[in-house]
């Protein structure tokens, strides 16, 4: 018979064997977790081959390949005349160039035989992966046994009782992952299974989108984990001091790869000083975030775009400001020490220091404020606290991305995921540590955000994978746990004795049934000879004496019943159970879950450029139109072309077609843009004699949909905040656009170039004039239309392309900025430079409009009808009496079937009295139109025998008395003579 010893050892190595063999399995579900990262990334690959994809790609693209063939010191000094023109763009101070410099290194140093458009369409894909490993170690490092020590009640209670910064240290059984304590690499293997697929980080990580976040979402990542490394407890100085230099390299990457770097350094900054909110300063912490926030800032502001920006912008000063407060506060700690003071006399000193250094930033921040050292608010970022939906910028307000997410775009891009990471969020807040207490930090910012604007969802991802990673991975362990450990657990409870046989008997005693076994049940601690102690015996008689003194004594009681009756065979077969139906529950969300992601990975990986489309005979065709346009632009144009287009497509023009455009998506410059837009949105003859002097081609997106008549109010907006007179008294410019749900032009987009361009030979009665512009391409299905530019000033040209009219900083400098001909400058006199609403020198002028724009468009129908009332008065006082009567009288003498004739009838028929009136009120010789058959308002007025619009049509001055084709008036429809 074996002797105990030699059975605990065979159980130890069966234990030790079987742990290996579900570590094994776990690095296996690893490597099939990051595959299947990569390759449901790479349908647009398969689909549509090595195409970048979107509009910013583009830029990048090609700012990846000036920096390739130009080396590190050009692209730092490239001045742009490609773009923004006549201005230009100095590339190498605008860029976060974090993703161009990884994509050469690879392709300079690991792929030199692919084609760097290859590299840089594949590396979305790749760093997907590495997100996906980065976010499975955040779930470990926060599921850590030294990383889940405590609770936020406790580090509570270490406040009010002064032990602030105490690591609490739970006993365990074993260090296992079946422990049920600390179930790290489950916790891991599912948080990198969800980040995996989850279409919040697929939407920014697909192949070909060689996009900023697609790199910087990685950065991010691992600066968070290097963060929470470096806080786990039990870390020697060594250790600390290593990661906290690493979070300052990896939060640098992060800098020079993306501009969300802001949120990255306030919430790492956020946490720092959570942990002084929750009593959990130390010099660990001190350390970590010192070295972080120094080694972090000395390196970002070596980057050219960013520069002093995180000593000076008012969005990344409280970081700062804590660095601050940390060095105080360790000073204070290294007095307290060394003058062994008291609590009290410990908070006396920090208070005075905190007052002196507080009154000292004070007297500096008076000090440099009126020399406009402090830079504002972004208004990208102050959108983000705003109490409305809009931030005060046409512009910003003008991008999809930039609008509230809703509930549904959570689910849609998060899906189960959004309903697990709640659960998780608890766990951790149960299971706290300094570390782990960044992802409570984390999920509440990163949900506060995205909620605000739907591009930040994408901050979601990771974070909460990692919550519902832990949630999964904690109860998917404890489910293995019921299978694995209860039988060995059952054997180590067992009391032992000092002779197998009294060991033995007791093991047969607590088997048993009845009395005896209840009884064999109460002893907690024997002596060698099986009889209780004297020690436990004297607690015994204390709590017999003094029962009712423990108010937790029945809480206490009731656990022991629990774990009593969970280690029963009854119990045990109820848990077992219970894993059962848990594990059946997450296979079939998680299966859900799959195969959701896998069937949207498909819709986020199209490309926009290329678009797949169904004819008329049902055949799916692939829309390359974007593509085609660009490509007859770089084939069929002079090299010095110059393109207008609206500046979404700026990035892709120049990308693909090599020629310059006005604008694009840099958007750096608003007045600049709102240029491009009062010459698109303005009357044709001044969009006209602007176009002639800043392009030869100009370049509109037509076929429906977002096209560029669709995008044409959001054009008018943002030229209307420059240029004031554009849409006089309307900031929101609701007097341009469309007038009813047919989608009829109102007067003033009926006037405008973009109008004519877009609907030139396809709207009836539409044209541009040959003797100024001339259609030279139209695209395969419609989506693109290229005009010329007849008569174009040679003269503003040459004056733009010659160097001498360049505004250098210095004599011989590369900084050199263009201007406008002097021809525009009439025009350009006109502007007045927007201001935002977190501009420090904005006037009363400035808030007027900010009031207006905010008020139209909390009551667009109010402000749309008190602008189509005002067009309509200008429109009056503009045009002569005679010429007036002359445009009444030819209306009323055209007999034809047009859009006016089918919305006048339309709304007479269905008696729409308001949307009559306002439509009058703006056009009033819609009143005179008369259809084929010789009838019009009037007749249909009286058909239908609605007097109410009878009455406003007569007001208006249409005739009552005349005839139509059949000889029949008005009045004649009322007697039945019809």
């Amino acid at each position: 018979m074996a002797s105990p010893v030699s059975k605990s050892a065979s159980e130890d190595t069966s234990r030790r064997l079987m742990q290996m063999v579900w570590i094994g399995a776990l690095f296996y579900a690893i490597s099939v977790i990051l595959n299947a990262a990569y390759r449901i990334r790479m349908h647009a690959i398969e689909e549509y081959g090595p195409v970048i994809h979107e509009f910013d790609p583009y830029f990048n693209y090609r700012a990846t390949e000036y920096l390739a063939a130009n080396g590190m010191h050009k692209f730092f000094h490239w001045f742009d005349y490609k773009v923004w023109y006549p201005l230009g763009r100095p590339v190498g101070t605008t860029i976060y160039p974090g993703m161009q410099v990884t994509a050469v290194a690879i392709h300079r140093y690991l792929l030199s035989n692919w084609s760097l458009n290859d590299v840089c369409c594949y590396m979305p894909a790749w760093f997907g992966a590495i997100a996906t490993l980065i976010t499975g170690l955040l779930a470990y490092e926060a599921s850590l046994p030294q990383n889940t020590s405590s609770n936020l009640i406790q580090f509570f209670w270490d406040i009010v009782q002064g032990t602030c910064g105490r690591n609490h240290t739970k006993p365990t059984k074993n260090n296992n992952s079946f422990s049920g304590f600390s179930p790290a690499l489950e916790c891991a293997v599912f948080a990198m299974a969800m980040m995996s697929i989850v279409p919040a980080h697929l939407m920014r990580s697909v192949g070909g989108g060689f996009d900023n976040e697609s790199v910087a979402t990685t950065a991010m990542i691992l600066t968070f984990y290097c963060w929470m490394r470096s806080l786990r407890n039990g870390n020697d100085v060594t250790t600390i001091a290593v990661y906290g230099c690493l979070t300052g390299l990896s939060y640098f990457y992060m800098v020079a790869s993306w501009g969300g770097f802001v949120f990255v350094l306030n919430l790492v900054g956020v946490h720092a000083a959570m942990l002084v909110g929750l009593g959990r300063f130390s010099d660990k912490v001190w350390l970590s975030y010192s070295l972080f926030y120094s080694i972090g800032t000395f390196l970002a502001i070596q980057v050219p775009v960013v520069g002093w920006a995180p000593l000076k912008s008012l969005e990344q000063l409280g970081p700062c400001g804590v660095f601050l407060g940390y060095q105080v506060l360790q000073f204070c700690e290294v007095i307290r020490r060394r003058n062994n003071l008291s609590r009290t006399a410990a908070w006396k000193l920090r208070i005075q220091v905190c007052v002196a250094l507080a009154g000292a930033l004070f007297i500096f921040a008076v000090f440099l404020a009126p020399s406009g050292y402090f830079g504002p608010i972004s208004s990208r970022v102050r959108g983000l606290f705003v109490q409305h939906t809009r931030t005060g910028n046409p512009l910003v307000d003008s991008v999809a991305e930039h609008q509230p997410a809703s509930s549904r775009a959570y689910f849609q891009y998060l899906h189960h995921v959004c309903s697990v990471a709640p659960i998780g969020f608890v766990l951790v807040m149960c299971n706290l540590s300094d570390s782990s207490s960044f992802l409570i930090a984390w999920g509440t910012t990163a949900y506060f955000f995205s909620h605000k604007m739907v591009r930040l969802i994408l901050l979601t991802a990771p974070i909460g994978s990692v919550l519902g990673g832990i949630a999964a991975g904690r109860l998917f362990a404890w489910c293995l746990q019921q299978w694995w450990e209860s039988d060995v657990d059952s054997s180590k409870n067992v009391p032992r004795s000092s002779s197998n046989g009294s060991a033995n008997e007791e093991h047969e005693t607590t088997n048993g049934k009845g009395k005896d076994s209840k009884k064999a049940k109460k002893p907690k601690k024997n002596t060698p000879g099986g009889a209780p102690s004297a020690a436990t015996s004297a607690s015994a008689r204390t709590k017999s004496k003094g029962s009712g003194s423990n108010s937790f004594e029945g809480l206490l009681s009731l656990k022991q019943a629990y774990e009593t009756a969970s280690k029963s065979k009854e119990g045990l077969f109820v848990r077992r159970t219970i894993t059962v139906v848990v594990v059946l529950l997450g296979y079939t969300v998680g299966t859900s879950f799959t195969k959701y992601c896998w069937r949207l990975s498909k819709d986020l990986s199209n490309p926009s450029i290329i678009i797949q489309g169904r004819l008329k005979d049902g055949r799916v065709v692939k829309v390359d139109d974007y593509r085609e346009a660009y490509w007859w632009l770089r084939d069929n144009t002079p090299e010095d072309a110059r393109i207008m287009a609206w500046w979404d497509y700026g990035y892709q023009i120049t990308g693909i077609s090599n020629r310059t455009t006005i604008a694009d998506g840099n958007t750096w410059n608003h007045e600049h843009i709102a240029l491009l837009g009062l010459a698109l949105t303005t009357d044709i003859d001044e969009g006209y004699e602007i176009a002639r002097h800043l392009a030869d081609y100009v370049l509109v997106w037509g076929g429906g949909g977002g096209d560029d008549l669709a995008k044409s109010p959001h054009l008018a907006r943002i030229a209307n905040s420059v240029y004031r007179e554009h849409c006089p008294g309307d900031p929101s410019c609701r007097a341009f656009g469309v007038i009813d749900s047919r989608g009829t032009a109102s007067p003033m987009m009926k006037r405008s170039l973009l109008y004519h361009l877009h609907g030139h030979q396809i709207r009836p009665g539409v044209e541009v004039d040959p003797e100024q512009f001339q259609e030279v391409y139209r695209s395969k299905y419609g989506k693109v239309r290229i005009f010329k530019i007849i008569g174009v000033s040679e003269e503003s040209k040459a004056w733009v392309a010659d160097h001498t009219n360049k505004l250098c900083d210095v004599p011989g400098s590369w900084f050199c900025p263009g201007q406008y001909p002097p021809a525009l400058s009439t025009i350009i006199g006109r502007k007045k430079d927007f201001a935002q609403l977190e501009d420090f020198n904005r006037g009363a002028a400035d808030e007027e409009y900010q009031r207006q724009y905010f008020e139209s468009l909390q009551n667009p129908k109010k402000a749309s009808k008190t602008a189509m009332q005002e067009e309509m008065r200008r429109m009056k006082e503009s045009r002569q009496p005679e010429e007036q009567r002359k445009r009444v009288d030819e209306i009323y003498n055209t007999w034809a079937d047009t859009e006016e004739t089918t919305l006048m009838w339309r709304l007479i028929t269905t008696n729409q009295v308001e949307e009559l009136r306002s439509i009058l009120a703006e056009e009033p010789t819609l009143a005179f139109v008369r259809s084929k058959d010789g009838r019009g308002p009037m007749w249909w007025a009286f058909e239908q025998r609605h007097q109410e619009i009878t009455t406003i049509l007569m007001k208006t001055g249409v005739p009552h008395t005349d005839r139509d084709a059949q000889g029949l008036a008005p009045a004649d429809l009322l007697t039945g003579k019809a």
